[in-house]
C-alpha cells in the first residue's frame, strides 16, 4: 500500500516536478493499442505539415494528492499548417527527454482523428492517475 502522500511523491518524480527528466508529448500514427510490452519504437510518430512534438516541463504539472492522486498539465494542440494532407491520429504517447524511453500512451477513444485541412489539429490535455 502506498498512502496518499508516497502516491504523490511518486507522482512528482514520475513526471519530473522534481529532479527528473521531462516527458515530450508525441501522437502516434500507426493504427495499434498500447501494450505493456511497447517501447518507443513500437509508435509510428505523426509526421503532417506543422506537427512537432511537445516537451512538457516538469514544473508545469499540478499535483493533486487524494484517493486516486493525479497530476495534470495544460492542454497541449498539435496543429497542422498546410492542407491536402491525409494523417490519421490514433493517441499519444509520451517519452524522456533523456534516453527517449517509453513513459506512457493512450489509444484516443473516438479516434482516429483525420488531419486534411490547414488549420485541424489535434489537442491534448495530459493528465496520470495514481490509486
Amino acid at each position: 500500500m502506498i498512502p496518499n502522500h508516497g502516491e504523490g511523491d511518486g507522482l512528482r518524480a514520475f513526471v519530473a516536478h522534481t529532479a527528473v527528466s521531462n516527458l515530450i508529448l508525441r501522437l502516434f500514427s500507426n493504427n495499434i493499442t498500447p501494450a505493456e510490452t511497447d517501447t518507443a519504437a513500437t509508435f509510428t510518430e505523426s509526421a503532417f505539415t506543422g506537427y512537432a512534438a511537445i516537451t512538457l516541463i516538469g514544473a508545469n504539472w499540478t499535483i493533486t494528492e487524494g484517493a486516486p492522486s493525479s497530476a495534470a498539465y495544460a492542454r497541449q494542440q498539435f496543429t497542422s499548417s498546410a492542407g491536402a494532407q491525409s494523417a490519421s491520429v490514433y493517441g499519444a504517447y509520451m517519452t524522456r527527454t533523456t534516453g527517449g524511453r517509453l513513459a506512457l500512451a493512450e489509444r484516443f477513444t473516438g479516434g482516429p482523428f483525420s488531419i486534411v485541412n490547414n488549420g485541424d489539429f489535434v489537442g491534448v490535455t495530459p493528465q496520470i492517475t495514481f490509486d
